[in-house]
């Protein structure tokens, strides 16, 4: 990631609620938060776009933020803990490319997706998604379709299964691009 990548990503993180007490600035990934505050709960995303996590070492839930304020994020999220990690999503511009699989290990029905999908079921008459591999640019995928749910943030990678990953069932997938920066 080139130092001008990440400069376009900035999120001032606040102990508590409506962006009071101690706060913490972050340009790019935070694997704990904990040396620098105690708690968080409240965030303004200034630019870019974070997956924040609610344990540390990017572990737990997921959370997709986006430019704004956030002055009470976990009522606004039914979150039930604080942000305890984050990482920085960097703008991807080009094509989106990504496989999914029915199985574990890239084994049964295979789609190719280059765009959005409310429900994965409908398109591809596929009741389960186990595996993928994202070839090109950042992906949010959704436990329910009509990006509900919880999600899981997927980069380019090889995914083999899901279990690994909270045994998520994804019913929707959606590009993050250039519309959320």
């Amino acid at each position: 990631m080139t130092t001008a990548g990440m400069s376009m990503c900035r999120a001032v993180f606040y102990e508590d609620r409506n962006f009071q007490g101690r706060s913490y600035e972050c340009m790019g990934d935070c694997a704990d938060m904990s040396p620098y505050l105690s708690r968080c709960h409240s965030c303004k995303v200034e630019s870019g776009c974070f997956m924040m996590y609610d344990r540390p070492s990017y572990m737990g839930n997921q959370y997709f933020f986006r430019r704004g304020d956030y002055a009470d994020y976990m009522s606004m999220f039914g979150m039930s803990d604080c942000i305890r990690s984050c990482r920085m999503i960097p703008m991807h511009r080009g094509s989106f490319r990504m496989r999914i699989y029915e199985r574990e290990n890239f084994m049964g029905q295979m789609y190719e997706m280059m765009d959005d999908c409310d429900n994965i079921m409908d398109r591809y008459h596929m009741s389960h998604c186990q595996s993928c591999h994202v070839m090109d640019g950042h992906w949010l995928m959704y436990e329910q379709p009509h990006y509900r749910g919880r999600m899981w943030y997927y980069r380019p990678g090889e995914y083999r299964s899901f279990k690994d990953m909270g045994g998520m069932r994804f019913m929707s997938t959606r590009r993050i691009n250039d519309s959320f920066y």
